[in-house]
């Protein structure tokens, strides 16, 4: 039996991530320990197995399937077995995979009963598991009971707190971790940045990199580029633009690529978003690189570019998806190009089978606001399904009636806007200054009187002098 259960051990260490693998592996080792009595001396390799599964089906796209075997385990080898750190580790990580709180409480107290109240990693584990489930407090209870603590156990409490909008309890735990790594200072970043709070993000990622001498992963700059895009900083594009080059990191990692190309077209500077797309070889570019250029010349107004673009994508073999499509509708709305644009839609639905959803309607809106053929916007408007209509569509649509002075229609938008939301004063001021520029002042001045009757909210203006 010893030499089946070793042969069995090493295939499914051969075969981890091999779903398929593992299920035929698991059956024979239900025959093998079924036929057989157990030796004394292979119950260590017996358990490293059943441990083994438990880990790949904990890790998997089907975390329960880790409880089913525990469970069988328990109730066919207990005590004969008695299961270990890798056990428990395993399981709750499955409990936070599958965030069911109450499966990781259940095996929490197990491992107090069979005494892993201090283990390094089994609470290390628990700290991660309630902070994933969004128990913050449990996992900072589990935390300081701990007597001995590692970096992973600092990173886990920090990434939840993160995880759940806490950076101030992030900040307070990363300030007081003994030795920060490159996850801590990571996890922190990625913090501010999803805060919103980019000029502490990247004053953090300068800290660690000019302060602390510590090397940014790829996974730092995935988590920097949109602080930077935010903030406009064309120079921080053009310094990890470098690093990467130096460090390797744009070798072989697209990602990050991808986000340069991205970062500089956002901050301004659709040159050097060329030069770096440019830079990515052929038989790397995938969809989301095409896509992000497409999306830099559409933000800068060249529509052309946009197109010869999107044709070299598909003859080199790549699919659009509805993010592409909603690159060329937004290129084709800025430089003008209406009907282009409709035939970009026709082609997206057609052609791809993808079906335009919200964000795809309000830039065809838009599209055909802006060359003020309104009766046809105000008829997509209206095909809108009504599970995906909101007031963004018509706000869009009465901002094109007030640049083409279409009275009779911002009343027809009106009545939509005020069906789905009456307190926002700008649109009330909109069909008044609308009104007022077909010479109809009465009725402006009534419209102001509804506004003021809905005590609808209107934004002050800010003065930067």
């Amino acid at each position: 039996m010893g030499r089946d259960v070793n042969h069995l051990l090493s295939l499914v260490k051969k075969h981890q991530n091999c779903r398929r693998a593992v299920l035929q592996i698991h059956t024979q080792l239900i025959f093998t320990t079924a036929e057989n009595t157990f030796n004394p001396s292979s119950i260590p390799t017996i358990l490293t197995l059943w441990n083994s599964l438990i880990r790949h089906y904990s890790l998997g796209v089907f975390p329960q399937e880790s409880f089913f075997l525990f469970k069988q385990l328990q109730f066919q080898y207990q005590p004969i077995i008695f299961f270990d750190s890798f056990t428990y580790s395993f399981l709750i990580k499955g409990s936070a995979n599958l965030g069911k709180f109450c499966i990781g409480k259940q095996l929490h107290c197990l491992s107090l009963k069979d005494g892993f109240e201090s283990h390094v990693y089994v609470q290390t584990a628990l700290v991660n598991m309630y902070a994933e489930c969004g128990f913050v407090c449990e996992a900072k209870k589990v935390f300081d009971e701990m007597p001995v603590r590692n970096s992973v156990t600092w990173n886990a409490l920090i990434s939840g707190s993160i995880k759940w909008g806490d950076v101030k309890v992030a900040r307070a735990v990363f300030d007081a971790m003994p030795e920060k790594n490159v996850i801590s200072w990571t996890g922190l970043i990625d913090g501010y940045t999803r805060m919103g709070r980019f000029n502490e993000s990247l004053a953090l990622f300068r800290e660690m990199v000019v302060v602390e001498g510590i090397k940014p992963t790829e996974v730092t700059l995935l988590a920097i580029f949109p602080a930077i895009w935010n903030v406009r900083c064309l120079e921080c594009c053009g310094m990890i633009h470098a690093y990467g080059e130096k460090s390797g990191i744009d070798a072989f990692d697209i990602r990050v690529m991808n986000s340069l190309v991205d970062a500089y077209a956002k901050c301004g500077s659709i040159d050097d978003a060329v030069r770096a797309f440019e830079d990515i070889s052929d038989e790397r570019r995938n969809l989301v690189s095409w896509t992000s250029i497409i999306s830099g010349y559409a933000m800068h107004g060249m529509a052309k570019e946009a197109s010869d673009s999107y044709r070299m994508m598909v003859d080199s073999g790549i699919e659009p998806n509805c993010i592409t499509f909603l690159s060329m509708l937004n290129a084709c709305s800025h430089g003008g190009l209406v009907d282009e644009g409709l035939n970009y839609l026709k082609k997206m639905v057609d052609e791809f089978g993808i079906q335009p959803d919200i964000k795809h309607y309000g830039c065809l809106i838009d599209m055909l606001g802006r060359e003020g053929r309104l009766e046809e916007a105000e008829k997509i408007a209206l095909e809108v399904p009504n599970t995906m209509s909101n007031v963004v569509i018509w706000r869009t649509l009465l901002g094109a009636c007030s640049f083409h002075d279409n009275a009779d229609m911002g009343e027809r938008v009106m009545q939509k806007i005020t069906e789905m939301e009456k307190k926002y004063g700008g649109d009330y001021v909109l069909l008044s200054n609308i009104l007022a520029g077909t010479g109809r002042y009465v009725d402006s001045e009534g419209v102001r009187r509804v506004m003021d009757e809905q005590n609808a909210f209107k934004a002050p203006g800010v003065s930067f002098t």
